[in-house]
């Protein structure tokens, strides 16, 4: 599985103790260093590279590719997002998967629909929305975003 923009790994790592084989790729030097000690204490198989999203080019060598919470679509950075979508499209193999999370927010749902539709070729296996709740104990903040996860197989 590859988690593009893992961060400290916050997908990554439980995915991992779940016996998963992971890379996570994140421009976070520091996201990455953090992950990949939590990874190296538990054993698992996790690996994360500090690298540029955009630049990478290898979808074709994993069976499932994770977009969480990465989408926007905001005005400046709309065209190259739904590039990059596109291009993780186009580079799966055929029978892999692509998991996709946003905010269900706006027109989000919309422009990410239309990226993903562009080629036809592929097969919707999950749409669903759900609400993210977020709850820090120093604090007690609490915050909750609706967030809708299309699954995509090639």
């Amino acid at each position: 599985m590859l988690d593009l923009e893992c961060g400290q790994g916050r997908d990554a790592v439980p995915l991992a103790r779940l016996v998963y084989s992971i890379t996570g790729v994140d421009l976070s030097k520091t996201g990455i260093e953090q992950m990949n000690q939590i990874a190296q204490i538990e054993g698992l198989d996790l690996v994360g590279q500090v690298e540029d999203i955009y630049a990478f080019d290898r979808f074709h060598k994993f069976d499932i590719v994770l977009l969480d919470s990465m989408f926007h679509f905001a005005k400046n950075d709309r065209e190259k997002e739904i590039g990059l979508i596109q291009r993780i499209i186009s580079d799966l193999r055929s029978g892999s998967i692509a998991v996709i999370c946003l905010p269900n927010t706006g027109n989000k749902v919309q422009i990410l629909n239309q990226a993903i539709d562009f080629e036809n070729k592929l097969l919707r296996l999950v749409e669903k929305e759900f609400t993210y709740r977020f709850e820090e104990s120093e604090t007690g903040h609490t915050s909750e975003t609706d967030f809708k996860m299309i699954v995509v197989q090639k």
